[in-house]
């Protein structure tokens, strides 16, 4: 299967959501929990060794100074968040009420789409819903556009939806970022600092916070995941959750992924990483590429981390993907199966990367895990 390489065209994604009917299913949970779905699909791929990163210390000439992106670091930094400000009151829903509104992150004002349920509050706050949309150009980013549907459902069900806009985009300031979702650890730094200040947000309950995550944003929200312990569960749609040695050498000439190294990252050196983006060569020239250096790159992956994920995992992808392999996901799966964790994988043939034939299977499926792993604790 053929699709678009990351930086071409995230730039191109446009996200939007519709019901369908009901797909081929796979649910596979791992071996510490019992089965809630009976599996009618079995992946057929076999866990991806994780490089340790506890190993020797890097060889030189490769450098050994620690980056922000390494999950370990990330572990050390504070992510005080702050208030959350009601900045523009919106049209109400069916029954939930919705605003535009603002917190801090980083020294930066972040905007967010927040609801909050209609009715009597629950005496511990309502469930809460961090929703970390995928890749849209900054410049085309509008705070209160895409995503409605998905946003919808989870208010109309009785949870308080938390859409932080990423600095950079929308009117959330910092300007466009480098690297976005992969290269530097800012947008997922954004979404922790949100779960700060849900975390004593009068309305929202601190210890029932779930996580949703579409491409890039299931990247931001596995990296999450690995670095806090307060994410009680996530769901990931067509994610990006591979390791860095398939996301930054999986990619041909005519702009393609493939299932094996593509001969331009076997042949130009680090030359043809430019295409990909700036830095993934000041990466490699750095601290080594993924094949000279494995341990720095396993360090800054959170698939290396899954032991110590926060809660139980969702996956959803769909067998022809245009724009992430479901290779991806197939290898979280199996690698969340050999860390012990408690995972759910569907399949969905002949879908695209947002699930729009069967957003409503896919929708309900997701509402019933969060509902079970956030709501009802």
């Amino acid at each position: 299967m053929k699709i678009y390489p990351i930086q071409w065209l995230l730039l191109t994604i446009l996200f939007t959501g519709c019901s369908g009917s009901t797909p081929a299913a796979l649910a596979t949970p791992g071996p510490l929990a019992s089965q809630t779905n009976s599996p009618t699909f079995t992946a057929a791929v076999s866990p991806t060794p994780i490089p340790s990163v506890t190993a020797s210390p890097t060889p030189w000439p490769w450098s050994t100074e620690p980056h922000p992106l390494q999950i370990e670091v990330m572990r050390q930094q504070s992510y005080p968040g702050g208030p959350i400000n009601i900045e523009r009151n919106l049209a109400p829903g069916s029954n939930y009420n919705q605003y535009v509104v603002s917190y801090p992150s980083d020294g930066y004002k972040i905007y967010a789409l927040m609801t909050v349920p209609n009715g009597v509050r629950p005496e511990t706050g309502w469930p809460v819903i961090i929703f970390n949309h995928g890749y849209i150009p900054p410049a085309e980013y509008r705070t209160t556009e895409r995503y409605v549907a998905y946003v919808d459902m989870f208010a109309r069900n009785g949870y308080l939806v938390f859409k932080p806009d990423y600095r950079g985009f929308g009117s959330s300031e910092g300007g466009e970022v480098a690297g976005g979702g992969y290269g530097t650890p800012a947008y997922t730094v954004d979404i922790l600092n949100a779960l700060a200040s849900l975390k004593t947000y009068a309305d929202a309950d601190p210890d029932r916070i779930g996580m949703w995550g579409h491409s890039m944003g299931g990247q931001i929200t596995l990296r999450a995941m690995v670095v806090s312990p307060d994410i009680k569960a996530g769901v990931i749609w067509a994610g990006v959750v591979t390791d860095y040695a398939n996301i930054v050498n999986r990619w041909d000439s005519a702009g393609r992924a493939t299932q094996t190294p593509s001969p331009a990252a076997q042949t130009s050196g680090r030359s043809w990483r430019r295409e990909f983006g700036s830095w993934v060569e000041e990466f490699s020239l750095k601290y080594g590429d993924p094949d000279q250096n494995p341990q720095f790159w396993a360090s800054i992956s959170p698939n290396s981390y899954l032991a110590e994920l926060s809660g139980p995992l969702k996956l959803h992808h769909s067998t022809t993907d245009e724009t992430v392999p479901i290779a991806w996901s197939e290898t979280l799966a199996a690698e969340l199966q050999a860390s012990r964790q408690y995972y759910q994988y569907y399949v969905y043939p002949d879908d695209n990367h947002n699930i729009n034939a069967n957003f409503g299977t896919a929708m309900q499926r997701t509402l019933d895990f969060f509902d079970q792993y956030v709501k009802n604790l």
